[in-house]
């Protein structure tokens, strides 16, 4: 079954439920639906102190929930059917990290779990539960997406409510980096946590806060479309992600004993101390120099995106967006091969304004800003030419259109 809309999220998180003996309909019975994010700028920008800028897409998890009167939560994925019913009571859950959570999707139920307990937040209701996703694997944010659902709707079910949401960001984040071991930044969880239908969300880490920016009434009819690879990208923590976060914080480190005072490398904004450093240090880590460019120049474009966002200006956008696909391939080598071919095939097509990579890199998805009488034209040169490169994925891959959305919403007593 092919799941597109809430009402066959619903009918379908019902029937495998029922299935498993798992009691999600009735009054108490809520879902939880939470977005997937399309980052305009900066990939890759959040461990690196940069602002931050995205909206919010129409590819979701759904999870419902019921909570079950014991202290046994009781879970199913649609998506992991082979996984089987998770149980678990709260408190006992394996330890962070272990081998035994590797590969299983319960390891996002069990770090919630253990997050919150060690926030301090008593958990005394078990829930029964079932979920699905439609989040292309890599580049939309699906782990950060179910992170937050499960957070919010454990929280709900136990009559907690937190109104710093930023605080909830932080434990979604714990949850990967603490308990997985999955070397994320908060770039997914802001994306998706603050997004309002039809806005831009923009945000400021020196001050942590959000903003909302309409999008200029002189755009004209568009669409952001993802361009999924059909290739397995593995979770971030055995990824190319987890070396370039590394790289840049070593050169952080090497840069402040060379007298160059800095908390991260979003702080270099200067022309001249660029200059500098490039000169001191490229001979020796010429690497390190590299994955600064990406970061100083995708900061001096992020504010001419913004502007240009502001003022209805999509091809500026497009452009830019397309100029920082450039510097991640090149600059921060966190492309892919499947993912370049699906930017080349992209930029063949009029009407196609800006494209590159998404996420985490190697693998997953890419995503293009497109004029909307271009999209059969950029679907079909993808159907051509892309199975030509990688017939391996001929029935792997897929191209989305998605819509600007709120991240997260809660259907109450649908269930019924």
């Amino acid at each position: 079954m092919k799941v597109t809309t809430d009402k066959q999220a619903f009918e379908l998180l019902k029937k495998v439920a029922s299935e498993k003996g798992l009691n999600v309909t009735g009054p108490k019975g809520r879902v939880c639906r939470s977005s997937s994010r399309f980052c305009l700028g900066v990939e890759h920008g959040d461990y690196n102190g940069t602002e931050l800028f995205g909206v919010g897409t129409d590819r979701y998890i759904w999870f419902a929930y019921r909570p079950n009167g014991s202290k046994q939560t009781r879970l199913f994925s649609a998506n992991f059917p082979d996984d089987g019913v998770v149980e678990f009571e709260s408190g006992n859950v394996p330890e962070p990290k272990s081998e035994s959570i590797v590969n299983t999707w319960a390891r996002f139920p069990y770090g919630v779990d253990y997050i919150l307990r060690r926030e301090g937040i008593k958990l005394n209701q078990g829930i029964d539960g079932a979920v699905y996703g439609n989040i292309p694997g890599g580049g939309m944010s699906r782990s950060a997406s179910l992170t937050l659902n499960l957070i919010l709707s454990t929280l709900d079910a136990n009559c907690i409510g937190l109104d710093d949401k930023f605080k909830i960001v932080d434990m979604a984040q714990a949850v990967e980096n603490d308990y997985i071991g999955s070397p994320c930044g908060q770039l997914d969880q802001i994306m998706i946590l603050f997004a309002r239908e039809g806005m831009g969300t923009y945000y400021n880490p020196g001050s942590r806060t959000v903003n909302y920016v309409p999008l200029g009434a002189s755009a004209g009819d568009f669409h952001i479309m993802v361009m999924d690879t059909g290739t397995v990208r593995a979770g971030l923590e055995k990824s190319t992600y987890k070396i370039r976060r590394a790289e840049c914080e070593k050169f952080v480190s090497i840069l402040n004993k060379a007298g160059c005072r800095i908390k991260c490398l979003a702080d270099i904004k200067d022309k001249a101390v660029y200059d500098k450093i490039l000169a001191q240090f490229t001979g020796e880590y010429p690497d390190l120099c590299d994955r600064l460019k990406y970061i100083f120049f995708a900061q001096q474009r992020f504010y001419r995106m913004l502007d240009a966002w502001k003022a209805g200006d999509i091809e500026t956008v497009g452009g830019i967006f397309r100029q920082d696909g450039t510097g991640l391939r090149d600059d921060y080598k966190i492309s892919g091969p499947e993912l370049e071919t699906m930017c080349d095939i992209a930029r063949t097509v009029p009407g196609v304004l800006g494209e590159r990579m998404l996420g985490g890199g190697d693998k997953g998805a890419a995503g293009a800003l497109v004029r909307s009488d271009s999209d059969d034209v950029l679907k079909q040169a993808v159907d051509v030419a892309y199975p030509r490169s990688y017939p391996q994925y001929c029935d792997k891959y897929a191209i989305h259109i998605c819509k600007m959305v709120e991240g997260v919403r809660v259907y109450d007593d649908l269930l019924k």
